[in-house]
C-alpha cells in the first residue's frame, strides 16, 4: 500500500482519465482518417471535378498544410482559452467544413472544406498529447501513449478501407459525412467528461511570430506540393522553399529571443527529444507514402474495383491496431531503441518486397508486404514519440507535443507532395504505352521513396539512448544559466 501511495501521480488528477480523453481520441482519430481516406478517392474526385491527380492532390496536402499552419500556435491557444472550450471550438470547424466538403459540386469549394477541416485537426492532435501528459501518471504514460498512438496510427492505415466501403456502397461524399457522425459522438464525450487541465494566462500575443511561422511552413509546404505541376527546378517552387525556409530560420531566432516565446526553442536542446522527434517524422513519412500510392495501385495498376481496394487493405489496418496496443506497453519495458530498430527493419523489408510488385504480383504477395509494414511503423512509433517526450521536463511538455505535431504534420505534407512528384515523373519516364503498366513504373519511385526513409529511421535508430535521461537530468540541461 506504501509503495503505491509513493508512486508519482498525474499532474492533474481526474476520476476517469479515459473518459475525459475519449473526446479528443474520437476527434484525433477523425482527423487522422481523414489524411488517408481520401486517397483512395482521388481519382474518383478527378472525375467528379474534372480535374488532374496534381490537383486534387490538394485535397491532401492543402489539408495537411492548415494542419501545420494551426499547430504551432495550440499551446498559445491553450493560455488563451479553456481546453473543453478549444476543443468544441476545434470539433466545431471540422463538422463544418465536412458538410461544406460533402455537398460541394466545385473543387474549390470542396478545398475550402477541407482546409475548414485542418483547422480543427490542426488544434485537437497537440491537445490530444498534452492532456495525455496531464491526465496520465508517469508509470502509465507508455500504455496511455500506446493507445493514443493506437488512434494517430490506426486511423490512417484503416483510413482506405473504411473510405473504400463507403464508395462502394454509397459515394465519395459519404466520406466527409462519416467525419460528422464520429465527431458528433466526440463533442458529447468532450461536452460531458473533459477537465481544464491548464492554466489560462492570456499572454501577449507576438504578430510578426504568427506572420512567420505560416509564412515559413506555408510557403515550403506549397513548393513542395507545387513540384508535381511546374517541376522542382522552376522558379515558383524553388522561390517557395528558400522564402519558407528564411522565413522559419527567423522564426526560431525570435523565439529564442523572446521572454514569452509562442513556442520553446529549449525543446531542441534535449538530445532524446531531437532523435525521438526526428525518427516520428521519418515514421509518419513512410505510412502516409506508402498508404498514398497503395490504394491507387491497387485500382489503377492491378485494375481492382475501389470496394475491393478498401477490403484487401483491411488485414494491414487490423495488424496496425494490435500492434499499436502492445507497442506502448513493450516501450514501459523494452525502452525506444530496441523497438525503434525492430520497427525500421521491418518497414525496409516491406519497402523492398514493394520494389518488386507488378500488375501481375499474386495479390498475397502485395497484402503481404502491407502487412508487415503495419508492423513495424506502429512497433517504432509509439516508442519514439513517447521517448522524446519522455525526455522533456514538464515546464516543456507542452512546447514540445506542439512541435512533434507540428514537425509530423508538416513532413507528412511532404511527403506526399513529393510521393505525388515521384509517381507523375514515374509515369512519364516509363514511356509505357499500357495505361496500368505506366502507373506500376511509377508507384516504384513512391515505393523507393518509402525505402530510403525506412533505411534513414533505421540509421537513426542506432542513436536512441537506453536507459532514457531522467527529467531532472533534462531540467538542469535546460535550465537558465546563471550570468
Amino acid at each position: 500500500m506504501d509503495q503505491m501511495n509513493e508512486m508519482p501521480k498525474a499532474r492533474v488528477q481526474v476520476a476517469h482519465p479515459y473518459l475525459a480523453l475519449m473526446g479528443l481520441y474520437l476527434a484525433g482519430f477523425t482527423g487522422m482518417y481523414s489524411e488517408t481516406a481520401l486517397n483512395i478517392a482521388l481519382p474518383q474526385l478527378s472525375a467528379a471535378f474534372g480535374v488532374d491527380s496534381a490537383l486534387t492532390q490538394w485535397m491532401v496536402v492543402g489539408y495537411m498544410l492548415v494542419i501545420g499552419l494551426c499547430m504551432p500556435f495550440s499551446s498559445l491557444l491553450l493560455k488563451w482559452a479553456s481546453a473543453r472550450k478549444l476543443t468544441i471550438f476545434a470539433l466545431g470547424a471540422f463538422i463544418v467544413g465536412s458538410l461544406i466538403s460533402g455537398f460541394a459540386n466545385d473543387f474549390a469549394v470542396a478545398l475550402v472544406g477541407r482546409c475548414i477541416q485542418g483547422v480543427g485537426t490542426g488544434i485537437v492532435l497537440p491537445l490530444m498529447f498534452s492532456m495525455v501528459m496531464q491526465v496520465i501518471p508517469p508509470h502509465k504514460l507508455g500504455a496511455a501513449m500506446g493507445v493514443t498512438a493506437l488512434v494517430i496510427m490506426f486511423a490512417p492505415a484503416v483510413g482506405p478501407t473504411l473510405a473504400g466501403i463507403l464508395m462502394g456502397a454509397l459515394s465519395w461524399r459519404w466520406i466527409f459525412f462519416s467525419f460528422v457522425i464520429v465527431l458528433a459522438i466526440g463533442m458529447v464525450f468532450v461536452v460531458k467528461y473533459e477537465v481544464n487541465s491548464f492554466e489560462v494566462t492570456r499572454p501577449h500575443v507576438d504578430v510578426l511570430s504568427v506572420l512567420l511561422s505560416c509564412a515559413g511552413f506555408g510557403l515550403v509546404v506549397f513548393g513542395a506540393g507545387s513540384a508535381s505541376s511546374f517541376g522542382w527546378l522552376s522558379a515558383p517552387v524553388l522561390a517557395s522553399l528558400i522564402v519558407g525556409a528564411l522565413c522559419l530560420v527567423a522564426y526560431g531566432r525570435r523565439q529564442m529571443g523572446m521572454s514569452v516565446p509562442v513556442i520553446n526553442m529549449d525543446v531542441f536542446k534535449v538530445r532524446g527529444f531531437r532523435i525521438g522527434t526526428l525518427l516520428m517524422i521519418v515514421n509518419f513519412g513512410i505510412t502516409l507514402s506508402a498508404m498514398y500510392i497503395l490504394p491507387q495501385f491497387y485500382q489503377n495498376a492491378m485494375l481492382i474495383p475501389v470496394a475491393v481496394t478498401g477490403m484487401l487493405l483491411l488485414p494491414g489496418g487490423i495488424v496496425n491496431a494490435l500492434v499499436s496496443m502492445v507497442a506502448g506497453r513493450l516501450y514501459d519495458k523494452m525502452g525506444a531503441r530496441t523497438l525503434s530498430l525492430a520497427g525500421f527493419a521491418l518497414s525496409v523489408v516491406a519497402a523492398g518486397m514493394f520494389l518488386t510488385v507488378t500488375p501481375a504480383t499474386p495479390l498475397a504477395f502485395v497484402i503481404a508486404a502491407h502487412v508487415v509494414m503495419m508492423v513495424g511503423v506502429p512497433l517504432a512509433m509509439s516508442p519514439v514519440q513517447t521517448h522524446g517526450l519522455a525526455a522533456l521536463p514538464a515546464r516543456l511538455s507542452t512546447d514540445g507535443t506542439t512541435v512533434q505535431n507540428t514537425l509530423q504534420q508538416v513532413g507528412g505534407a511532404i511527403c506526399t507532395a513529393v510521393a505525388t512528384s515521384l509517381l507523375m515523373a514515374g509515369q512519364g519516364a516509363s514511356g509505357a504505352a499500357d495505361a496500368s503498366l505506366a502507373f506500376s513504373n511509377g508507384s516504384h519511385w513512391v515505393f523507393l521513396l518509402v525505402f530510403a526513409l525506412a533505411v534513414v529511421g533505421l540509421i537513426l535508430s542506432l542513436r536512441l539512448s537506453d536507459p532514457r535521461k531522467t527529467v531532472r537530468e533534462v531540467e538542469s540541461s535546460t535550465a537558465p544559466q546563471a550570468a
